[in-house]
């Protein structure tokens, strides 16, 4: 059979991953700013301006998303698999330093207060991950550093930091011109940054970035032991013995899977509803009403399960909060935090203490009663980056009784559709083993179509696994897009790989087309987009309000949970007779 997918990608951007694995295998640190020419040669579909003198917002803001403020200050980044890792090699304690996070990665980091910062890492995709965004960070900075450096604007600014001013909009227009940016442009600083924006700006006006970057441990049985501590803590902390039941499992977030399951939200609408009528946001006031009055075909539960996220973190929904997990622990869900490893949350349910009357009610498959009867459980984990799915679903594989489904719900980029349209794919190409995966997805368009309300749904589509968001290029793109690739993201290839280790008796191959159809297991993945490469268009985050992001997610879990359901509930049904 003749391969589906080009067996060359981009040289640059091969060569720009030879040159930090190769300075990464020293003890000592790596400046970054050997790695900027390499950089500036892969000509990055996220840093398109990089080579250009004007600063590229689009990919400093995309930086700062996923690197925590403390970047002003650091200057060396320092990445390990556990904290033993990080003590073995000189740095005991790093947990006891100060906890850092980010809205754009998922990243366990500590900060010493000074300037150095210790990351954790899963697997290589954090590395590939990491690497390429702290080199275009200090790109786009040096960039806006040589044009505040001594400039009249930087002392004006360094006054009004002195004084705790805000700024001011004849102090943003000066600034904006010495940057050369846009008004747009700089008002998603301003987003980013908040209130930290003068000081950041002032930091950057005062010093060129020079990081450097340190990899502790980069073998593969640290990653191993590190997943096996993440394991352990999950086993150690779960009310049933899962290496005694059947498991099905699903990559997707912590909260919708856990939302529709308990309906905490549905069952206190009036609670909410107060919350949006009594707050300053104009927008849900308004969005609520329409849907009230079906003037807006929004679904009210998912409205419902976006206010309840905002409502918990306020200092009124404190009672709410106590009372969620405890009523979610009354129809057998069970919530285990990450702990002394990578940042990946997991939740343990078991089928048979759900109650049907709380679910959502699209959930209410018929035969729902059957559930009573069911040994199964549902182990659901906040998706990992790249690799860290191989991983956690190999140890998963090998520590369970059965696996009986293998569920992928996650963003992906489309060179095809539109953001917050739904990807089904039956063909996946895995840039880590360099495999071409053909299996049958379980889902297709009829499972996810009467659940979405604002995209399409595009199944039969071919994803590609890439290795990390900057790299990619146009021509390592256009290359697959002309093959029928549409649908680009991270995970579905690392786990494919160990779905394939599952069911062969051997580890997966490279560099071959796997036919996985003989599988005696769900496998279902359910992309949604939330970014178009080829275009200009937004990311979800950058969306006026949270439909377009929650509508794809809840109507892709919508489906995943009746596939489960339906198919627990005909098995519970015969255990039942």
């Amino acid at each position: 059979m003749e391969r589906t997918v080009p067996t060359t990608g981009s040289e640059e951007i091969r060569l720009y991953m030879r040159t930090y694995y190769s300075l990464l295998r020293t003890t000592d640190e790596v400046q970054i700013k050997t790695l900027v020419g390499t950089h500036l040669g892969m000509d990055s579909l996220l840093h398109p301006k990089a080579r250009e003198k004007s600063p590229d917002i689009s990919a400093f803001v995309y930086c700062s998303l996923r690197l925590p403020s403390c970047i002003r200050q650091t200057r060396l980044v320092v990445m390990g698999q556990s904290e033993r890792v990080f003590a073995r090699r000189g740095y005991p304690n790093v947990e006891q330093w100060q906890p850092v996070s980010v809205p754009g990665r998922r990243r366990r980091s500590f900060f010493d207060g000074d300037k150095t910062l210790a990351a954790y890492v899963a697997s290589l995709s954090d590395i590939d991950d990491l690497v390429p965004i702290l080199t275009a960070f200090q790109i786009e900075w040096n960039k806006m550093y040589w044009r505040l450096h001594n400039s009249p604007v930087s002392r004006d600014l360094e006054t009004l930091v002195a004084e705790k001013r805000p700024l001011d909009d004849a102090l943003r227009t000066r600034l904006q011109e010495t940057l050369g940016i846009s008004a747009e442009e700089f008002g998603r600083l301003e987003v980013i940054w908040k209130d930290e924006l003068p000081g950041l700006l002032l930091d950057i006006s005062r010093q060129r970035k020079r990081l450097a970057v340190r990899l502790l441990a980069g073998s593969q049985v640290e990653y191993r032991k590190a997943t096996q501590r993440w394991w352990e803590n999950i086993a150690e902390h779960v009310p049933v013995n899962l290496g005694e039941r059947p498991v099905y499992f699903i990559s997707s977030n912590p909260h919708s899977v856990v939302n529709m399951l308990s309906g905490f939200a549905l069952r206190r609408e009036e609670e909410l509803a107060r919350f949006v009528q009594e707050g300053d946001d104009e927008r849900l006031r308004a969005e609520y009403a329409d849907i009230q009055t079906h003037q807006v075909p929004s679904s009210r539960e998912n409205f419902l399960y976006y206010v309840l996220k905002k409502y918990l973190r306020t200092p009124e929904g404190e009672q709410a909060r106590r009372e969620k997990r405890k009523e979610e622990a009354r129809c057998g869900i069970s919530h285990i935090d990450s702990h002394h490893v990578f940042d990946v949350a997991a939740q343990i349910i078991e089928l048979r203490n759900l109650r049907p009357d709380w679910l959502d009610p699209r959930l209410r498959v018929p035969g729902i009663e059957n559930l009573a009867y069911s040994d199964a459980v549902i182990l659901n984990i906040d998706y990992p980056l790249g690799m860290g799915a191989y991983h956690i679903l190999s140890q998963i594989a090998a520590s369970v009784d059965t696996l009986r489904g293998v569920y992928i719900l996650g963003k992906a980029a489309t060179l095809n559709g539109r953001i917050g349209d739904v990807m089904i794919p039956n063909v996946v190409h895995d840039e880590h083993s360099r495999n071409t995966y053909l299996f049958n997805n379980v889902f297709t368009a009829a499972s996810v179509r009467p659940y979405l309300v604002y995209g399409a749904v595009l199944d039969n589509q071919k994803a590609i696994t890439v290795r990390g968001t900057f790299l990619q290029n146009r021509r390592y793109m256009g290359v697959f897009y002309d093959e029928g690739y549409t649908d680009i993201e991270m995970e579905a290839g690392p786990y494919l790989s160990a779905v394939y280790e599952a069911m062969r008796p051997r580890r997966y191959p490279r560099d071959e087309i796997v036919n996985l159809y003989p599988i005696t297991f769900d496998v279902g993945i359910i992309h949604y987009a939330s970014d178009t490469p080829f275009s200009k268009g937004q990311n979800l985050g950058a969306q006026n309000l949270s439909y377009f992001g929650m509508d794809p997610t809840y109507a892709a879990t919508v489906a995943t949970l009746r596939r489960i359901l339906e198919q627990e509930c005909a098995r519970s049904g015969d255990r039942a007779a």
